[in-house]
């Protein structure tokens, strides 16, 4: 699969799965609604239920910032799977008041209903892509 097409897959994912590694070596994965700008993927930390707003990812990134994104497609017709994958280092956007994370909460917003309904609150987790794969059956 080319990068173009990738990003196409990517772009029009509604859910992924976010993956960071721990502080002890363990990877920790988490699904997320999210945002392809350009060769950034944000996502935030919104208003769902959490046990805590100290998340994991967070506490994750700031000991190291690798993280991917995941994307894929099931279905019962094999000849239609495919995965994404966007790998590279994510930055934690606390002051959801500067000029990134409000774009990024604007673009949220506009591609899910449930932001503009409800903002979230942050913060907005960055993703600076480095390298997109994929694979798809046909």
């Amino acid at each position: 699969m080319n990068e173009a097409r990738a990003r196409e897959l990517l772009g029009g994912a509604r859910v992924a799965r976010f993956g960071t590694v721990a502080p002890d070596g363990r990877p920790a994965v988490v699904p997320i609604c999210f945002v392809l700008a350009g060769d950034v993927i944000y996502h935030a930390v919104d208003h769902k239920p959490k046990a805590t707003r100290r998340l994991a990812r967070l506490t994750n990134l700031a000991a190291d910032p690798r993280a991917t994104v995941l994307a894929d497609h099931y279905e019962d017709d094999w000849s239609a799977l495919w995965w994404v994958r966007a790998d590279g280092r994510a930055r934690v956007l606390d002051d959801v008041s500067a000029a990134e994370p409000v774009r990024a909460l604007d673009l949220l917003a506009e591609r899910y209903p449930q932001y503009r309904a409800r903002r979230p609150a942050g913060p907005v987790v960055a993703l600076d892509v480095e390298r997109i794969t994929g694979w798809a059956a046909r």
